[in-house]
């Protein structure tokens, strides 16, 4: 019991956590933003190559994360052009920082917000949004007052699809983060590390947080569909 609670209060227990949510909400920010937008222009718009185009969009659902983490490293490791002009920005390679758990988290996570955004917009009643422009309301407030209210159920469904997915993301993080304690050390690959070197009580301990918190996210996805 007084391994439970030291394990509980220790920073080695809470850093993994906070990393986790940390980066889950700094990516799922990006991702409703861009995964909205593009979600309507694509739910509007005809165009030569939108297939192809969604493919490409849709391909890290499919695709297995260590190909996410590889595809990761090739453009934006320190060979890359890309990464050559991150390090002389920023004085530093993306790559085994946060913001490369960020930029993994944000690569699996689109692909959800974008298509519930799709299909949020394609629900939505072009009737309405025509009345709108009628009454001489531009673009923008009819995208902002009358599109996203009406869409609003299957978008914050969206929204906490992607959290969830970020939160939970592993295979493409370890490869492109790595797992440095207190630095790029989630709680997926705390979860691993901890398996690995047999201490249990840690990785229950991991693994109960995360399937609380992805638990009570699903459920108010649930009741709000009821």
């Amino acid at each position: 019991m007084d391994s439970l609670l030291t394990n509980l209060l220790s920073e080695q227990f809470f850093n993994p956590i906070w990393l986790s949510l940390k980066v889950a909400v700094v990516s799922s920010f990006i991702v409703i933003i861009l995964g909205t937008i593009i979600g309507r222009l694509f739910s509007k718009k005809k165009f030569k190559g939108k297939a192809i185009l969604e493919t490409f969009i849709m391909l890290p659902m499919v695709l297995p994360p260590t190909v996410v983490g590889f595809f990761l490293i090739v453009i934006f490791g320190k060979n890359s052009i890309v990464g050559k002009v991150i390090e002389w920005v920023f004085d530093q390679s993306i790559m085994f920082t946060w913001y490369a758990a960020v930029t993994a988290a944000i690569v699996v996570a689109f692909p959800l917000m974008y298509q519930s955004s799709k299909s949020a917009f394609q629900g939505v009643d072009n009737d309405i949004e025509e009345a709108a422009r009628l009454d001489g309301a531009s673009e923008r407030k009819v995208f902002l007052l009358v599109s996203i209210p009406l869409a609003s159920k299957m978008l914050i469904t969206g929204c906490i699809l992607s959290f969830a997915r970020a939160l939970g993301e592993f295979g493409a993080t370890l490869m492109f983060a790595g797992n440095i304690p207190g630095v790029t050390q989630t709680v997926p690959t705390a979860i691993y590390v901890a398996m690995d070197s047999g201490d249990m009580t840690l990785a229950w301990l991991w693994v109960i947080s995360i399937v609380l918190i992805s638990f009570l996210m699903l459920l108010f996805v649930r009741i709000r569909e009821v």
